[in-house]
C-alpha cells in the first residue's frame, strides 16, 4: 500500500482529499503546514505527498524546494494542489520541482489518475 503525505491548512479540503484517497486504498498521513510536512517525509518516508501553496509557516513553493534538497526525501513524488491558478503560478510549481501541479477545484479523478500515474513510475 502507497504512503501519501497530505500537506494543507484547510481542514475541509484536508478531510476530502484524505477520505478519496483511503477510499482508494492509499495510506495516509496528514500535516497542516510545511513545517510539519518536513518532519512528516523524513520520519514516514512517504512514496507522495500532496501539498497546497498557500500555508502557514511556510508555503507550499518552499516546501516543494526543501524536499528536493533534502538528500533523506529529494526523490518523493510531489503534486501541489492550488487555488492559484495562473500559468505562472503552475510554471512556479513545477520549476520547484513538483512533479504534477492541479488547480483548486480539481475533479477526484483527476487526482487519482496523477497519484496513481506518479506512483507506477
Amino acid at each position: 500500500m502507497s504512503k501519501i503525505l497530505v500537506v494543507e491548512d484547510s481542514q475541509m479540503q484536508l478531510e476530502m482529499i484524505a477520505n478519496l484517497l483511503r477510499n482508494n486504498q492509499f495510506e495516509i498521513a496528514i500535516a497542516s503546514n510545511g513545517v510539519e510536512a518536513i518532519a512528516q517525509t523524513e520520519l514516514l518516508h512517504p512514496d507522495l505527498v500532496i501539498m497546497d501553496v498557500i500555508m502557514p509557516k511556510m508555503n507550499g513553493y518552499e516546501l516543494c524546494r526543501r524536499l528536493r534538497d533534502n538528500p533523506v526525501t529529494w526523490n518523493i513524488n510531489i503534486i501541489i494542489c492550488s487555488a492559484k491558478t495562473t500559468k505562472a503560478d503552475r510554471y512556479w510549481g513545477l520549476r520547484q520541482g513538483a512533479n504534477a501541479y492541479l488547480a483548486k477545484p480539481f475533479a477526484p479523478e483527476d487526482l487519482l489518475d496523477t497519484v496513481r500515474e506518479l506512483l507506477e513510475k
